[in-house]
């Protein structure tokens, strides 16, 4: 799957969100090595600690539907347009523990324009924690 096709689908997710508190949408498409994608959107809880991001939803749902292994996850953010979300320190660590060489692509609007940003996750998280 190429990279529009999964940014595509995090927008659809990120209109999903549960977000009465911050406004802030965020979606994700996570991309299976079986070429299945699993989408997520942020959940707010009134206690914040509670909330769950939309990396996490969409890994979760892959985990239960018995997925393990993943090539890349696409992210999308913002209140209104879309603006450049990378994921929080919580996500990246539980990305990682399905492996570092995971392909990040974050896309935002700039100028009207949709742009993205690539990564492999072990560059947003070089010193991962193992076990």
């Amino acid at each position: 799957m190429n990279n529009d096709e999964l940014i595509k689908q995090a927008i659809e997710a990120r209109e999903r969100a549960y977000v009465p508190y911050s406004h802030f949408k965020v979606g994700a498409a996570l991309l299976s090595e079986s070429g299945k994608v699993y989408q997520g959107a942020n959940m707010e809880c009134s206690s914040f600690g509670m909330t769950v991001c939309a990396e996490r939803v969409a890994l979760l749902k892959a985990l239960y539907e018995g997925e393990r292994k993943f090539s890349k996850i696409a992210i999308v953010g913002g209140k209104e347009e879309l603006e450049y979300t990378s994921p929080c320190g919580a996500c990246r660590q539980f990305l990682a523990d399905f492996g570092t060489e995971l392909e990040v692509i974050l896309a935002y609007r700039e100028n009207g324009e949709l742009k993205e940003k690539t990564f492999r996750l072990k560059e947003l998280l070089p010193e991962t924690f193992n076990l």
